[in-house]
């Protein structure tokens, strides 16, 4: 988790470096305001890319999460009704 805080942080320091890059160029109004427009779709884009890999990778963690958990339970299930049935088998 602390590499995708990082990516996130530089991205951020990026557009916010980029912005007032635009911000302080000597351009007129509307070319700087269309300028801010494309780098903010841009940034937003790539954001969006970096979350959706981020949302995968913990779909993905937590799906292993739960079939491995399925699995013990399953294990530790049948385990119990072997036990349970090799008592039941002794005591007559």
């Amino acid at each position: 988790m602390k590499a995708d805080k990082i990516i996130l942080g530089v991205l951020g320091g990026v557009a916010v470096g980029a912005l007032l890059g635009v911000l302080f160029a000597p351009e007129k109004g509307d070319k700087t305001r269309k300028k801010i427009m494309d780098k903010s779709n841009d940034y937003a884009d790539e954001l969006k890319d970096k979350l959706d890999t981020l949302l995968g990778t913990i779909n993905k963690k937590y799906e292993k999460i739960w079939n491995e958990s399925e699995n013990l339970i399953a294990e530790g299930k049948s385990k119990f009704d072997d036990v349970k049935h090799e008592i039941k088998n002794t005591s007559i």
